[in-house]
């Protein structure tokens, strides 16, 4: 059957002072991200004990099984991670130059000076369910990624999916549920237009699809 062109175009409606809209971004980590800090300096030696490697050992022969590969850090359901020589530290809720600022003001001068310290999420994530080419969880290594992109991931909308959807995000202990519209310019401007780690993206069928199913 025909389908109205009103219903189908992106971005149609509502133009947008472009002056609101802002390219910044800013990861904040959350509960059971998965971090990889590295810590370097002039001195290599000061700096090992600040980047152990995880390995596995043979139970028989007690010898490492194998390559090394660098220790990550799981931030617990309290925001903490357990960093060697420091202990616990608090970085749930941190941006990442928060954090970075954290740790250098904790390392220098006692343990290293003028330390470099680099932070990635490992575990950077999105899930794109509904009415999508390709539904499913997808790992962002540049931990940078917006909905557009992301309805990209996924092979964009079928034809049949709805122009309305939905980014679930937890937020302090809940689900928070933003709506969407992607025929209207008003998602440059919307708080989930820039999609963090575990967002879920939700594209609804429309009433024919659904009825057909």
């Amino acid at each position: 059957s025909c389908v109205s062109r009103k219903k189908i175009v992106y971005f149609q409606n509502d133009q947008i002072d472009q002056s609101k809209f802002s390219n910044s971004y800013k990861t904040i980590f959350k509960p059971d991200d998965l971090l990889q800090i590295t810590v370097s300096a002039l001195d290599v030696e000061a700096v090992k004990p600040f980047n152990l490697p995880a390995v596995s050992y043979a139970t028989t022969t007690n010898s490492v099984i194998g390559t090394p590969r660098q220790q990550l850090y799981l931030v617990d359901n309290e925001g903490y991670i357990d960093f060697p020589v420091l202990g616990r530290l608090k970085v749930g809720g941190l941006t990442r130059q928060e954090t970075i600022n954290l740790l250098t003001k904790k390392l220098d001068p006692d343990y290293i000076k003028k330390p470099t310290i680099i932070i990635r999420i490992s575990n950077f994530s999105v899930t794109i369910l509904g009415d999508v080419q390709t539904p499913g969880t997808y790992t962002i290594p540049n931990e940078r990624i917006t909905i557009l992109q992301a309805v990209g991931l996924a092979g964009d909308l079928n034809i049949s999916g709805i122009r309305n959807i939905q980014v679930k995000r937890e937020e302090n202990g809940q689900i928070k549920t933003y709506e969407l519209d992607l025929k209207s310019n008003n998602l440059f401007t919307s708080p989930v237009y820039y999609l963090q780690q575990n967002d879920i993206v939700y594209v609804e069928p429309n009433k024919a699809r659904s009825q057909s199913a």
